[in-house]
């Protein structure tokens, strides 16, 4: 299943990206209710998003970001079929990345 859900629109020179993502986004500060134990910091820190391979956004995050995070974004540029690709990167080193084209 894919961790990223993505939709972009380009109207009038400007592309609109939407983005969904799936990911638990702990702090590290939460306790689990059975055992008492904090549960691990578990978090996305950074989020690219490149159009045609040329990066148009960058954010980093830490663990004040909710669950499944959602993103939107603008950028000058994109027209219909372009690709986007949005990537992220954990403090766990995992990472995933997905691709959609521009309507």
């Amino acid at each position: 299943m894919a961790s990223i859900k993505i939709r972009a629109k380009a109207k009038g020179g400007i592309t609109t990206v939407k983005t969904l993502m799936s990911h638990p986004m702990e702090t590290g500060l939460r306790k689990d209710k059975k055992t008492g134990e904090k549960i691990p910091a578990h978090h996305i820190t950074e989020v690219s998003a490149e159009h045609n391979g040329n990066v148009v956004m960058t954010a980093n995050w830490g663990g004040a970001i909710s669950k499944n995070p959602y993103l939107s974004f603008k950028f000058k540029g994109g027209a219909s079929g372009d690709k986007i690709k949005i990537s992220w990167v954990d403090n766990k080193g995992e990472s995933d990345s997905m691709e959609a084209a521009i309507k």
